[in-house]
């Protein structure tokens, strides 16, 4: 494969609730590159272990699970399914259940070097001119060379209030504690909360959805020129 076949990586970090899948399928489509979930990938799991009778406390089971984990995912940014095996988790997987459980499988070692060989497979095999990729540690771990890394945030309280506007009945206090353990859950495994050399920072704790996508093209543009 030549330089020229080689998709371009966008590798987008952020921590929860900041907006990082919108804005990366949004600026994935506005482009015209792929789209890769990763958080997708450990929510799967969790399914899976779930679904297998596992105890997601249980690391050596969790990890012997990875065995018969078949996982496949599209990079579509119009829209894209999740499958284990022969079942559609694509919605399942945003079940509250699962995101509370999910990083009880995400901190193990094993787990997460699985994982990031798959996610690098998809990136390598991406069809599109690039991809953008998103997720936790994509820009120190998954994707450390990718030519452009950006590290999207926003105040926690804006990340509570956004993320409780998309869950009807959510108080926002309530969001804001979920929010704040799950960062403290993950911030365990690995560094997301402070953008690392060579990684652009952009906060959106200012900034609307459409000024958000604007401002992650701005960057690409001017580290990657691209078209749309």
């Amino acid at each position: 494969m030549s330089s020229l076949d080689i998709p371009v990586v966008v590798a987008i970090d952020g921590p929860a609730g900041s907006g990082k899948s919108s804005v990366s399928k949004a600026v994935a489509r506005r482009l015209g590159y792929g789209f890769l979930d990763t958080g997708a990938a450990y929510r799967a799991l969790a399914w899976h272990v779930q679904a297998s009778g596992i105890d997601t406390d249980d690391a050596a089971s969790v990890v012997a699970s990875l065995a018969s984990f078949d996982y496949r995912i599209g990079t579509d940014p119009a829209g894209y399914a999740v499958h284990v095996g022969d079942v559609d988790v694509t919605a399942a997987i945003r079940d509250p259940e699962i995101s509370a459980v999910v990083s009880r499988v995400a901190r193990v070692p094993e787990v997460r070097t699985h994982l990031i060989e798959l996610f690098r497979s998809s990136m390598a095999t991406e069809t599109r001119p690039g991809i953008v990729v998103e997720g936790r540690d994509i820009t120190t771990v998954v994707a450390p060379d990718a030519p452009v890394r950006i590290l999207l945030t926003a105040s926690p309280e804006v990340r509570a209030a956004r993320r409780s506007a998309e869950l009807v009945g959510s108080a926002t206090a309530a969001v804001g504690d979920a929010l704040r353990q799950r960062d403290e859950a993950d911030s365990k495994v690995v560094e997301f909360m402070t953008a690392a050399d060579g990684v652009t920072t952009v906060d959106s704790t200012e900034l609307d959805f459409d000024q958000t996508v604007d401002a992650v093209i701005a960057v690409i543009r001017n580290i990657q020129p691209v078209t749309d």
